[in-house]
């Protein structure tokens, strides 16, 4: 049978206040990781705007500790915090995650990196492969008796259309053995972030957690793209043959939509873009999503590597 695809009311020009509209968050416990900028202090907003008491987990303490301060005084919620954590460590991640006690609702996976210059961490590992996608899977399974405790929390995780330039590259995640290219690794880590939400919803689904993944849009002007000079030659303003661009506001509807709306209660494994569950991937189009992202048994062995990398299993 195949299943029907999800739509909502909302669209590419929605805004994280207009998803968010009318939801009641309170006495929910969220985090949003890469809080203090951009989409992740846009997420973070919102969520703490519908009552929600929100962590934001930063790099930089003093970033964490500011942003804080400006959502507590523009929603009014005084349950803002920051915290530290650095996703290419992972002993921070660990003691991130050691740290927290009580039930989570609501995980956004929002912190990332794209097209960096070469970098490794003391592990050895690819910079945005470790970023973007071991240290979110290690924060993600080291909270699971967390999110479990919420009977029906929500993991969101921040992906990109950038996802469809290239798979995982299982047999050398780490650039080790051909020369490292920054937009197939970005690519690889993006594809990952799918894998693991369709992985961890199936291993997860008796646990009512739903974990969901997506395509927030082109934002052009926020810290992800410090190290490329200008827009890509494939930037569509029209949004006709590909990605428009978007506000931040815009650009966090998503990640507020599968976070936090009824609208998606129950829904889990898949895929959104603008605020839709995305259509199949259409070479040339750069919307949609590849079969390699969805892929079960592609999820299956990310899985198991990431186990292996990270030494954490759940």
């Amino acid at each position: 049978m195949v299943q029907q695809r999800v739509t909502t009311p909302f669209g590419a020009r929605s805004t994280a206040e207009e998803v968010i509209a009318g939801v009641d968050l309170t006495r929910r416990r969220a985090i949003v990781t890469g809080g203090a900028a951009g989409l992740g202090y846009e997420t973070a907003r919102a969520l703490a705007s519908a009552g929600a008491e929100v962590t934001i987990a930063a790099r930089r303490p003093d970033a964490a500790s500011e942003a804080a301060e400006r959502i507590a005084a523009e929603t009014g919620n005084e349950l803002v915090h920051p915290a530290v954590m650095d996703l290419a460590d992972l002993d921070s991640v660990a003691r991130f995650a050691s740290a927290w006690t009580g039930p989570l609702h609501i995980l956004v996976n929002n912190a990332g990196i794209m097209a960096t210059p070469e970098q490794r961490t003391p592990q050895g590992r690819e910079l945005q492969f470790a970023t973007n996608h071991l240290g979110h899977f290690a924060l993600t399974v080291r909270l699971f008796e967390a999110l479990k405790a919420a009977h029906g929390a929500r993991v969101v995780v921040v992906s990109s259309v950038g996802h469809v330039n290239g798979p995982v590259r299982f047999d050398d995640p780490d650039f080790t053995s051909e020369p490292y290219d920054p937009w197939l690794a970005y690519a690889q880590s993006k594809t990952a972030n799918i894998l693991f939400a369709v992985e961890a919803s199936r291993r997860w689904a008796e646990d009512e957690i739903a974990v969901n993944a997506l395509n927030p849009g082109r934002i052009w002007g926020t810290g992800l793209g410090r190290h490329i000079q200008a827009p890509p030659a494939s930037f569509d303003p029209s949004g006709t043959t590909g990605v428009s661009v978007k506000t931040v506001e815009q650009g966090a509807a998503t990640s507020v939509l599968l976070a936090a709306s009824p609208l998606v209660e129950g829904v889990t494994g898949l895929y959104f873009e603008d605020a839709q569950q995305a259509e199949p991937f259409t070479p040339g189009v750069r919307r949609g999503v590849a079969d390699y992202a969805l892929d079960p048994g592609n999820a299956r062995r990310l899985w198991e590597l990431s186990v292996r990398y990270t030494g954490v299993d759940g």
